[in-house]
């Protein structure tokens, strides 16, 4: 019973811990990469879609990004959500491919996507504490049921609480490393 709570909680916060990968790679670093915006919402034929669903994104310079609609149809989408996000990049348009110049970032934008970075590993946090919570929780509740013993439910809290620290430690290194990458000049 212990084992299937661990596993629990465990699969909870690699999910956290992927959620913030895969958030600090949409933040941008003043080098061009697809990541950026694969997985902007963008509002076409009714619904909600990411970017990448609805065209082609490559990265054919350094400070360049194009995007090639599979519909020319979802062009004025596409350029809607791109200016609406926090990117903070104008699109420039020819009609079949939209090219998203990436400028170099001023300081007071880098100290900015450094405290978007610290709010996102926040969230991080939270996530992993709630999956701790939860997870005792439910050792609680096996407890009281008879299901396992007080000895294990104190043994399985204490390995709750090593896997909470292992996993905050993981979300802290992938912050600092974004922010060193956001730093360097």
């Amino acid at each position: 019973m212990t084992e299937e709570i661990l596993l629990d909680v465990e699969e909870r916060m690699e999910h956290a811990v992927d959620a913030l990968r895969r958030d600090l790679a949409s933040v941008r670093t003043g080098r061009a990469s697809t990541s950026l915006v694969e997985h902007l919402p963008v509002d076409v034929y009714g619904s909600k879609m990411q970017l990448i669903q609805l065209a082609n994104l490559a990265a054919p310079e350094a400070q360049l990004i194009t995007i090639t609609p599979y519909d020319r149809s979802s062009m004025d989408a596409i350029m809607r959500a791109i200016q609406s996000s926090e990117l903070g990049i104008m699109p420039q348009s020819d009609g079949r491919v939209i090219r998203l110049p990436i400028p170099s970032l001023t300081e007071q934008r880098r100290k900015e996507l450094v405290r978007q970075v610290h709010a996102k590993t926040e969230e991080g946090r939270v996530s992993v504490r709630n999956a701790r919570r939860h997870g005792n929780d439910e050792l609680k509740k096996a407890m009281r049921a008879s299901e396992i013993s007080e000895d294990d439910e104190r043994r399985a809290a204490s390995d709750i609480e090593r896997l909470t620290g292992d996993y905050i430690g993981q979300l802290d290194a992938l912050a600092q490393e974004k922010e060193r990458e956001l730093l360097e000049v």
